[in-house]
């Protein structure tokens, strides 16, 4: 299916982005597990602010990390933005918050593109910026010392909010007009149904071949 003109070039655009802030971010000194002796034991994220102003203490804040299941995130979200969560004054939510970095950044803007189209009518705001990350490496050889690193990464923040954003912020994207907004919004509820039904695992296929294809895999 052929997708918007406008929303093709925007998503590019954010891929675009995204793989020059990986590629400038690169360490060729971090131990690969296939490739040395050392076994990462933990990993730590400095706990900066949302690059966004104004955001509320209590938004709903998904964390999209490597491991995160699209399917689960989608179905979480979905549900408190369609009226089934409310925030700490008893309001129904009308904002969420994705943050993703390393090699989640990505699949942090597959799980916006979905919600997008499932729920329709959203603003964007989103900003590209780097975070601090600290490893611990483990040796696998008995008495060989361990490796802690500190490395800088790619991170992603994206609100999205029923209600109107200042259009003159950077980062910002209007609500998307769809030209099949039914199926569109059918095809995305596939990802979040039931791993049982039938029908789910097939529509997740044809959601990440056809809509998904300008996005680099995870």
């Amino acid at each position: 299916m052929t997708e918007p003109r406008g929303q093709m070039k925007s998503s590019n655009a954010t891929s675009s982005a995204v793989m020059e802030l990986q590629s400038a971010s690169f360490n060729p000194d971090v131990p690969s597990s296939g490739q040395s002796n050392f076994r990462r034991v933990s990993r730590t994220e400095d706990s900066s602010p949302y690059p966004i102003p104004g955001l509320a203490a209590d938004i709903l804040h998904m964390r999209v990390k490597e491991g995160s299941k699209i399917r689960n995130l989608l179905r979480f979200a979905t549900a408190r933005m369609q009226g089934e969560g409310k925030d700490s004054n008893g309001t129904l939510l009308r904002q969420v918050v994705f943050t993703g970095s390393g090699r989640g950044v990505t699949k942090t803007i597959t799980c916006v593109e979905i919600l997008k189209r499932i729920v329709g009518g959203l603003h964007q705001v989103s900003k590209l910026y780097y975070k601090t990350v600290k490893e611990v490496w483990e040796s696998q050889q008995p008495g060989a010392p361990g490796i802690t690193m500190q490395k800088t990464v790619p991170a992603i923040c994206i609100l999205l909010s029923k209600d109107p954003l200042d259009p003159q912020e950077t980062g910002y994207q209007p609500p998307q007009t769809l030209s099949v907004p039914t199926e569109d919004a059918e095809r995305g509820r596939a990802l979040i149904r039931p791993a049982h039904c039938p029908f789910s695992q097939h529509a997740a296929k044809r959601v990440c071949l056809d809509d998904w294809s300008v996005l680099p895999s995870p």
